[in-house]
């Protein structure tokens, strides 16, 4: 009867409250934004360190008050708040599809086997992780109409990519691109596995 009366779930209610109450603007990024520079502090050390127990930690009262410090000063900009909510939703969906295909892939393996992706793999997922941030970020940033940063770029590329301007950074992302390609020095594995197979002959 509540749902016929209401139209929606009770729990979508508790939902709605919570976005009243600031649950979704306010604490929820606080939170987010506490512990991930909480976290980057301690791992660091970048504050300064004491010894307990013979062994060097990280002055938690010193991370603990600029990480809280920080994330206060994000949440009081509403700007940063929308764009952390705006941005997470697809940041999430980008893990996901990560996760995905590495369950796709896990079906080729045995039960005893790991599923391990060699390193040209890794390679280019982190890159199209990384592409995929960047773009994710732009579009979640509005310009003064309020288009999407990156869907601005995209139809500046599109009606000056005749130009001379255009056409001269394309070219020289391109150069860049393959010089980075031609000069990166082989891995160590690889080094490696080559004097070992030569040592042997």
């Amino acid at each position: 009867m509540l749902y016929a009366t209401t139209g929606v779930s009770a729990f979508r209610d508790v939902l709605e409250f919570f976005d009243r109450l600031g649950v979704y603007d306010v604490i929820l990024p606080f939170i987010l934004v506490f512990t991930i520079v909480y976290a980057i502090f301690e791992r660091t050390k970048i504050l300064g360190t004491e010894k307990v127990g013979g062994e060097e930690y990280g002055k938690k009262n010193l991370n603990a008050m600029s990480a809280f410090v920080i994330a206060f000063l994000v949440v009081a900009s509403a700007q940063m708040v929308s764009l952390i909510n705006s941005a997470l939703p697809k940041i999430v969906i980008l893990l996901f599809v990560g996760v995905f295909f590495l369950l796709l892939v896990g079906i080729f393996y045995s039960e005893k086997q790991e599923v391990l992706l060699s390193s040209g793999w890794k390679i280019m997922f982190m890159v199209i992780m990384f592409i995929g941030i960047v773009a994710i970020f732009l579009y979640s940033i509005p310009t003064e109409s309020g288009e999407p940063f990156l869907t601005w770029i995209m139809d500046f590329v599109i009606e000056n990519y005749s130009t001379t301007a255009v056409s001269s950074i394309i070219m020289m992302i391109v150069v860049i691109g393959f010089m980075l390609y031609i000069i990166r020095e082989p891995s160590k594995g690889g080094a490696e596995k080559t004097e070992s197979h030569t040592e042997k002959h």
